[in-house]
């Protein structure tokens, strides 16, 4: 039953599995949408047997390690146009709606976009909590920024870059669902630079702003400023 739905890709002298498809109906916005889901696990061993895979997984304890899925709708290999979202995780903004920042309205509106499109994919990245540095330390970030400090000042003075998530077993799962060009949903150019250096051809880039509130216009203006994301916003929608 496994075997056919276990995909190895191959990471120099890692392994990439790629399980799936599997039929994911998700309520959007009341509506009840089919998704096929994949998730995938980066290891340092190449196991091309499955049946050697399966008896790995009960001497590995994957529940306290991160795992990234991805969300596909329609004929994602063969459309002439798709949309794709790097979606980074965010415990705070997805699972709580926290109006600190604008990550819970990008994760439904970028599936709303896709659905609305008829073809994309939307890749959970679950190791890119507060940009790469986990959550408790993004907790310790947070008590930072309540003291005066923005985004990246509080990520430095806690000893981490600005921004250390990497995108490249994310791009690689991408490559083996589709060889035709994507667009890509961001505001972060660094994505976008990610996926070209890559040899990814992306033929647009989609930008999605909204849900500016009280509560993130530092948030969303530090982006601007010291993140270098590109700003098409709504005038009303300004942060500065």
């Amino acid at each position: 039953m496994l075997k056919e739905k276990i995909q190895l890709i191959r990471k120099d002298n890692k392994a990439i599995y790629l399980v799936g498809p599997i039929k994911l109906p998700v309520n959007l916005d009341g509506e009840t949408i089919v998704f096929q889901w994949y998730c995938w696990l980066l290891c340092d061993e190449i196991l091309e047997d499955t049946n050697r895979i399966i008896d790995k997984l009960s001497s590995v304890n994957l529940a306290e390690m991160q795992q990234s899925s991805v969300l596909v709708y329609g004929d994602f290999e063969h459309a002439e146009e798709v949309l794709i979202r790097m979606h980074s995780i965010c415990h705070t903004g997805d699972i709580f709606g926290s109006k600190r920042c604008d990550c819970g309205f990008q994760l439904k509106e970028s599936m709303r976009i896709i659905t609305s499109h008829g073809a994309g994919a939307l890749f959970y990245l679950a190791n890119h909590e507060g940009r790469g540095i986990g959550l408790f330390s993004k907790a310790m970030a947070y008590v930072l920024q309540e003291n005066g400090l923005d985004t990246v000042e509080a990520n430095i003075k806690l000893g981490f870059v600005d921004d250390a998530r990497n995108y490249d077993d994310a791009i690689q799962v991408l490559k083996a669902l589709r060889q035709k060009p994507v667009s890509l949903i961001t505001n972060n150019p660094r994505k976008l630079e990610a996926l070209k250096e890559s040899g990814m051809n992306v033929s647009e880039r989609m930008p999605i702003w909204g849900d500016v509130s009280e509560f993130n216009k530092k948030y969303l203006q530090t982006k601007i400023e010291r993140s270098g994301h590109l700003m098409e916003m709504a005038q009303d929608e300004q942060p500065l």
